[in-house]
């Protein structure tokens, strides 16, 4: 019976501790998981590939912390861009006031038009029409003043389909690509289209991304003096950097002067910057994501078949340089557990 008896235990004291170490082994597994929001895919595990050989001691590929950079594109890449860029709302809404402050301008165009409030018309503008508002909404203060004025109205502005703040509708995966990458002293960069100023008002707290690493389509300022006698910067409606298409790798030279190691887009925008990235030798990164779940968030292409879209286009003819070119396509709908944060 005792030594029986003392077997028994210790067979039962063995399962138990095998038991607990499959427990704790397995919790442990999971939290080591880096992307958590991403399905077991091939968008997860180039990520985590491409991660694993450029910071391993000894790998082939391995880079130096120093040189390791990583960029991404912001509308349509970090947040949502539909059902337009959340910096041309904050452009038309700012109209009124500058209306009130130009009572000339109520009646030119395109002014006239978005003072008018009809959404359709609104929506039809062109381009140029809409950088127009841009130059005018976004110039002949000081830097400061933009600071101030862009952080209120993120304070109280909310998207009309989710009815949250626009700095609450970030990618919760590609919230944690950054946090992998940076985990791994990787510097990451904002670089966009939008506007520099704008993104830097909010770029530390949505991203944790610094103003001083955000590349985007940045105006002139002029040096003055204040009515107090302290130092200012104006911003002036003229153009320095149009920080889209051939202009991201030029911005990405002039300000951070090192070829990317990794660049997400999901745009024709994004095609130069993927490219400048994947021509560097060494391993390289180039994705592109691709807005296929209009249930959770929206889809539009017109790549696959998807609606054409003025905002974010994503023609197949980009889809297949990125099959040809070996960047890896994140499918929304195929590649997310989760869109963001607050599902």
């Amino acid at each position: 019976m005792g030594l029986f008896g003392r077997t028994g235990i210790a067979r039962r004291t063995i399962l138990a501790i095998g038991l607990i170490s499959l427990i704790v082994g397995g919790a442990a597994q999971a939290q080591t998981d880096p992307l958590p929001s991403w399905n077991d895919r091939g968008a997860k595990k180039a990520i985590v590939d491409f991660v694993q050989a450029t910071t391993t001691q000894g790998s082939p590929a391995f880079v130096p912390a120093a040189e390791r950079i990583a960029t991404f594109d912001q509308d349509g890449t970090l947040w949502v861009e539909k059902p337009m860029y959340t910096q041309v709302i904050y452009c038309l809404e700012r109209v009124p006031s500058l209306v009130k402050a130009r009572p000339e301008l109520a009646d030119v165009e395109p002014i006239k038009t978005v003072m008018s409030g009809d959404r359709e018309a609104i929506s039809r503008l062109p381009t140029e029409d809409l950088e127009k508002i841009l130059a005018l909404t976004l110039t002949g203060m000081s830097v400061d003043e933009f600071r101030v004025e862009v952080a209120k109205w993120l304070d109280t502005a909310h998207d009309p389909r989710w009815k949250r703040p626009y700095t609450e509708l970030t990618y919760k995966p590609m919230q944690e690509v950054l946090q992998y990458l940076r985990a791994n002293a990787f510097k990451t960069y904002i670089v966009t289209g939008g506007g520099q100023d704008f993104v830097r008002v909010y770029a530390e707290r949505a991203y944790g991304i610094p103003p001083e690493q955000i590349v985007g389509t940045a105006g002139a300022t002029k040096y003055e003096y204040g009515k107090d006698g302290k130092p200012v910067l104006i911003k002036e409606a003229k153009l320095l950097l149009n920080d889209n298409f051939g202009g991201k790798p030029e911005g990405i030279h002039l300000m951070i002067g090192r070829r990317p190691l990794a660049a997400f887009g999901n745009s024709t925008g994004d095609r130069e910057m993927l490219e400048y990235a994947k021509a560097g030798s060494g391993a390289r990164l180039s994705m592109l994501l691709l807005h296929d779940d209009a249930a959770r968030e929206y889809a539009y292409g017109p790549a696959h078949g998807l609606p054409d879209s003025k905002v974010g286009t994503f023609t197949q003819q980009l889809y297949d340089e990125a099959k040809r070119s070996s960047w890896t396509v994140i499918s929304m709908k195929d590649d997310w557990k989760r869109v963001f944060a607050f599902e």
